[in-house]
């Protein structure tokens, strides 16, 4: 069985990391065929919403370390530099709203995907860890880069070198999750959540993104600039015009995501 799932339904791609014997932690398979699916999602222009997740009773918990300690493996510099950069990347550059959804366990590179994505949901059942301090490595995935911003400085580094392991319910409390959700509404949630974005003005979304991203390392007069550029370009597209005319008329809009 594929290591990745991938599923398309009424414009949301649902990628699903299914390694559950591994708790779905990553190998090169895995992490090159995510790269793939995320690749497909940026070229189909009829997929507009992607959610990424997990099989069985975890999400992910991180890298497979057998494949590290394997002498034939690729190596820590590999594994980064054409596993997990990529895929951080890849999610960052997707001119599409992502969605974790976070179903189970999250652990080192498991939990720090998540932290780039656009909306992070968490069923109430999952949980959190920076697990890197337990074996001598540092953060990778991004987690330096996100944490912090999402929750500060001062707790970030104390997860991080503590490796403590919190609920979905207190990562909510520290701002790094859009919402905690129930687990036997979960999946009905996360469907609701990927539904809206895929009906939504993807254009707009993707500009939004954009100025998020350019906002954490513009100095406040630049990204007034920036959303000056990139409001024009929202402006310039036929779900803006559709937008103007469904609130003028007083009818539900029918975007298309161009």
């Amino acid at each position: 069985m594929s290591s990745i799932l991938f599923e398309i339904k009424d414009s949301v791609a649902t990628i699903t990391l299914n390694r559950p014997e591994k708790l779905n932690s990553f190998n090169r398979e895995m992490a090159l065929l995510m790269q793939e699916k995320l690749d497909l999602c940026k070229e189909d222009k009829m997929i507009r919403c992607v959610v990424i997740t997990g099989s069985g009773k975890a999400f992910s918990a991180g890298q497979d370390l057998a494949e590290v300690a394997d002498p034939n493996g690729p190596g820590m510099q590999r594994i980064l530099s054409e596993h997990y950069n990529p895929i951080i990347t890849r999610i960052r550059e997707l001119k599409k709203p992502v969605v974790a959804a976070i179903n189970g366990v999250a652990a080192g590179a498991g939990a720090n995907i998540p932290l780039c994505c656009d909306i992070v949901v968490a069923a109430k059942s999952a949980s959190f860890i920076q697990a890197f301090s337990k074996i001598g490595l540092i953060p990778d995935s991004g987690g330096t880069f996100f944490l912090p911003r999402l929750i500060g400085w001062q707790k970030a580094s104390a997860l991080m070198m503590m490796g403590d392991k919190i609920t979905a319910e207190e990562a909510d409390k520290l701002g790094m999750l859009y919402k905690c959700i129930d687990d036997d509404k979960f999946t009905d949630e996360v469907d609701a959540i990927a539904k809206k974005l895929a009906a939504m003005p993807t254009m707009g979304l993707a500009y939004t993104k954009k100025a998020l991203q350019w906002s954490s390392t513009h100095t406040i007069y630049e990204q007034l600039q920036n959303e000056d550029k990139l409001q024009q370009w929202a402006a310039a597209t036929k779900d803006f015009k559709e937008g103007v005319a469904s609130f003028l008329e007083k009818r539900p809009a029918n975007f298309i995501g161009e």
